[in-house]
């Protein structure tokens, strides 16, 4: 498997947990500490930075330790991989579309009486 296709596995890994997916919409807001991110679930602390650690390893998430206090922000570059495959996924799937279309609308028309 080439260096791609793993980087897009473990995004998509990390997307699949909703936990992680809502710190991901809040971070959408912008940057938060961990506390302000872990207030909403009900889990404990050790076990919220387990899903952290997934979201900074797959390279969705950066923090930043200042003093006592770490904070998380999106890091934007993985999310344009996510888009240009979404992309290239999209621009496949309208072609088959397109292409099943017309045969369809051919055999159709070869159906029709004159």
């Amino acid at each position: 498997m080439d260096q791609y296709s793993a980087r897009l596995d473990g995004i998509f890994q990390a997307l699949a947990d909703p936990t992680r997916r809502a710190v991901l919409v809040e971070l959408g807001k912008g940057p938060a500490t961990i506390s302000d991110l872990a207030k909403p679930f009900d889990m404990a602390l050790p076990s919220f930075m387990k899903h952290i650690h997934f979201l900074e390893g797959s390279g969705l998430i950066r923090t930043q330790k200042q003093g006592r206090v770490r904070t998380c922000a999106i890091e934007t570059k993985q999310f344009a991989m996510i888009e240009n495959w979404l992309s290239a996924q999209r621009a496949i799937w309208e072609g088959r579309n397109d292409r099943l279309e017309r045969f369809v609308l051919a055999e159709q028309n070869k159906e029709k009486p004159e």
